[in-house]
């Protein structure tokens, strides 16, 4: 398994290519004091007992001969409260020995890591050597015991068990007779391997359902079994990784009486913890939030709650508590699982509420621009010093420019998202609008001319759509009924940009889960238990409903930026919204979907209609080994007067990136990614006359671009002419980098692509720059802003599928440039 570590933040590379990590790397593993002879003795003895234990199981478990054989034993490792096991040690691929899973378990206060491993048959005495070792051999180098971080770190071993395989949390819900439905993760994401489970799980006469879930290095299907049915299953398949409870029906909380439903919420209360230091915020601009609700009223004080008008009830009293749906979704981000954990939950971040909706009746059109911007100004006067992301679920397709254009509302939301007014730059994430019910039939033709709605053309914003996985025939309530998404494809309920003009912004550009509806082919419903449980506003009658749709995904999107800012509390409203986007990729359903005649066009389609796909928290927030994530902060002046004739473009960047040239070579023809995503906000252009263009309506643009194989000199050439060459598209040479989007990427402020190709070919490409277009600050000279600065983020990640270290090498180039 690879080591996780931070990303890596690198300061001034475009002037003097100083580098430097905002974190230290991780340093000597803590290891429980041992006795050397007592421990590795027990270890080896505990091993050998395995061994024989297994070798018996096989002699007289006699199997069918249609099952497959006994290829292998899965074991269970165990480290000492408050230890941690040596993770990348209990893997070994060239054996072909896996590191499944990894769970920790908090015992009377103590952390205990649990991890799952397989070992093939033939390498039983891979660890027994090991262990050997450690006992009889010391370390040339440090003259320590051979093998110590390893088996220090080990408590106990034992051979897994069903429970091995689950979640701490869904373990409770393991059924030892009752036949269930539950998710099985395979360790491999093959077609093969998919076919091979499925022929054991039918000679055991176990029921998998159809639809499944690839993602790299793991397959998921659904399996109804009981516990012994799992642990034969574990018997006569190597490829299990994980096992979780399936998704269960929205209806069990639904329909409990009101008292029911209380109680369950006072048990999780008990069972959340507060993060108090924490200064990370979500703002709803909704129709209010019901704070007084159980699940709440920790997180959101009554100070912390603002209304449009003063003479507004601050609380939500809309009939259909639109707000304090979001609120639960925005905290939690699953209430479900909170409700059905038995577990500890931390909440790093809190709530306001500002109140855009009356209780009843609609604002004037006209003034939305200016209740929002009203709203979080107030925010931000109570509480100048607070993390905030603001997120508004609220669009009008009543008043919307349909094409694209900005509106006034989306362009006031760039403005207060520019700090072109304020000075203070916000995050902000906006849904995309829905799709009624009644346009279902269409689906997928009724998404693609289904437009974004207003204010969602916004620049700076973050735009939501909505996917969904939520496709187990098991949850359809209603007999005859079928899921109308499949799994991993866009949601029913999700608008695009398809038909928008093409220069304006890619719309939306990420999506989350927005739930499924269902049909029998001539009628179209929502299916509660394809939406996501949540709070509801009026706790007198119930305390639960559920929410679905972009409005969903939107509060989703939310959570995961309020994780995004606690680890990172330092980051940019730029940088966060390009980690999100950064880590996004499209599901092998939206491909299918989208990618349907092998030409690159289909790629504008995909993006008008999935954005850059579904953002990964784990890899938003952390390198791994063989992934590595480089985070660059810092501002450029586009444009420069110049006595007695018109302003012109000042400068642009040149960052050399800390590749380690010699270990990228030494990989010769090791596939390897390389991704780019650049974003800024743009002031946006005063006056109707200047959304006509879209080279106007923004302050300024930027452009990145890689130099492939060519050399410093030849690369800075080829972007000086293209800036100096009236900034027109047309005009930019051509990349000698393979792009996947190219120039569709450059709409909008925020822009992502990726190259793969060998290590070696990257090996060279180490310079990216940055560049200016023409934009209103440099054409509107008598409006004083042609000398501003533009900042703007820039995220580099490098990956492989091959099991290699990028991370030390960079880390330690990066460190040595410091140095010097």
């Amino acid at each position: 398994m690879v080591q996780t570590h931070d990303n890596l933040f690198l300061f001034n590379t475009q002037s003097n290519l100083n580098f430097t990590s905002k974190k230290s790397g991780g340093g000597k593993p803590e290891l429980p004091s041992r006795d050397r002879k007592t421990h590795g003795q027990y270890i080896t003895n505990k091993l050998n007992e395995i061994w024989k234990a297994v070798e018996s199981s096989r002699k007289d478990k006699r199997a069918a001969a249609s099952l497959s054989i006994h290829t292998g034993t899965y074991l269970e490792f165990q480290s000492t409260p408050n230890f941690s096991l040596t993770i990348k040690s209990l893997e070994n691929k060239q054996q072909k020995i896996k590191l499944l899973n990894v769970r920790n378990r908090n015992i009377d206060g103590k952390e205990i890591e649990y991890a799952t491993v397989f070992v093939p048959k033939g390498k039983e005495h891979y660890f027994i050597k090991k262990a050997n070792d450690y006992l009889e051999k010391v370390s040339e180098k440090t003259s320590n015991p051979l093998n110590q971080n390893l088996i220090d770190s080990i408590e106990n071993v034992q051979l897994a068990l069903v429970e091995s395989f689950f979640p701490i949390n869904h373990v409770q819900w393991l059924s030892e007779s009752e036949k269930k439905w539950y998710e099985i993760w395979l360790s491999d994401d093959s077609v093969e391997i998919e076919n091979q489970f499925r022929k054991t799980a039918a000679l055991l006469d176990l029921e998998v359902s159809p639809e499944f879930l690839r993602f790299p290095e793991r397959t998921i299907l659904l399996v109804y079994a009981d516990k012994n049915d799992l642990s034969n299953l574990i018997y006569h398949s190597p490829y299990i990784a994980e096992m979780r409870r399936a998704a269960e029906a929205n209806t069990f909380f639904l329909d409990l009486e009101n008292t029911d439903q209380l109680n369950w919420t006072n048990d999780a209360k008990e069972r959340i913890q507060k993060d108090t230091d924490s200064q990370v915020v979500i703002n709803i601009l909704d129709t209010g939030i019901r704070r007084t609700h159980n699940l709440l009223s920790d997180f959101i004080e009554e100070v912390d709650m603002v209304a449009y008008k003063p003479e507004w009830d601050k609380f939500d009293n809309n009939q259909m508590g639109h707000g304090t749906l979001m609120a639960g979704i925005a905290l939690y981000d699953d209430v479900k699982m909170l409700l059905e954990s038995s577990d500890v939950h931390s909440v790093t971040h809190t709530l306001e509420s500002s109140k855009i909706l009356p209780d009843e009746g609609e604002n004037e059109p006209q003034l939305y621009g200016a209740i929002t911007s009203k709203v979080i100004s107030e925010q931000i006067i109570n509480h100048p010093n607070r993390i905030r992301v603001n997120c508004m679920a609220v669009t009008s397709p009543e008043i919307d420019t349909y094409d694209g254009s900005p509106s006034s509302w989306s362009a006031a939301v760039d403005e207060i998202t520019s700090g072109a007014v304020d000075g203070i730059k916000k995050l902000m994430l906006i849904s995309a609008g829905n799709i009624p019910t009644t346009d279902w039939g269409g689906y997928i033709d009724s998404n693609k001319i289904s437009s974004v709605e207003n204010p969602g053309q916004s620049w700076n914003a973050l735009t939501i759509g909505a996917y969904t996985v939520k496709s187990d025939p098991s949850l359809i309530s209603a007999p005859g009924m079928r899921a109308i998404a499949p799994s991993g494809g866009i949601s029913p309920t999700s608008k695009t940009s398809l038909m928008w003009d093409k220069k304006w912004p890619i719309k939306p550009e990420i999506l989350f889960e927005g739930g499924n509806g269902i049909t029998n082919s001539t009628e179209f419903y929502e299916e509660e238990n394809f939406s996501s449980l949540t709070t509801y506003h009026d706790i007198f009658t119930r305390q639960f409903h559920y929410i679905n749709a972009t409005s969903e995904a939107t509060a989703h999107a939310s959570w995961m930026a309020a994780k995004i800012y606690n680890k990172y509390p330092q980051l940019w409203p730029e940088t966060a919204r390009a980690l999100m986007v950064h880590s996004a990729e499209w599901t092998d359903a939206m491909k299918s979907q989208f990618l349907t005649t092998g030409n690159k066009t289909d790629y504008g389609n995909l993006l008008r209609s999935c954005g850059y796909g579904v953002p990964n928290l784990s890899q938003a927030l952390n390198s791994v080994d063989n992934s590595v994530n480089l985070v660059i902060e810092t501002e450029l002046q586009p444009y420069i007067n110049v006595k007695g004739k018109p302003p012109k473009t000042n400068e642009m960047h040149i960052h050399e990136l800390p590749w380690p040239k010699q270990q990228l070579l030494d990989l010769g023809e090791t596939k390897v990614k390389l991704k780019v995503t650049l974003s800024y906000f743009i002031e946006p252009g005063p006056g109707e006359k200047g959304w006509k263009n879209q080279y106007r309506y923004p302050s300024s643009l930027l452009r990145f671009e890689l130099n492939g194989s060519r050399n410093r000199e030849e690369f800075l050439k080829s972007i000086n002419k293209a800036v100096i060459s009236e900034d027109e598209e047309e005009t930019l040479t051509s990349s000698n980098v393979n792009w996947l989007l190219g120039q569709q990427r450059n709409v909008g402020s925020i822009h992502s692509d990726t190259w793969e190709g060998t290590a070696a070919e990257l090996a060279t490409s180490n310079l990216i720059g940055v560049f200016p277009a023409i934009g209103w600050w440099r054409e509107r000279k008598w409006l004083g802003k042609v000398e501003n600065t533009m900042r703007y983020s820039l995220i580099v990640s490098l990956s492989t599928e091959a099991d290699v270290d990028l991370y030390t090498p960079i880390y330690t180039k990066i460190q040595s440039e410091i140095t010097i």
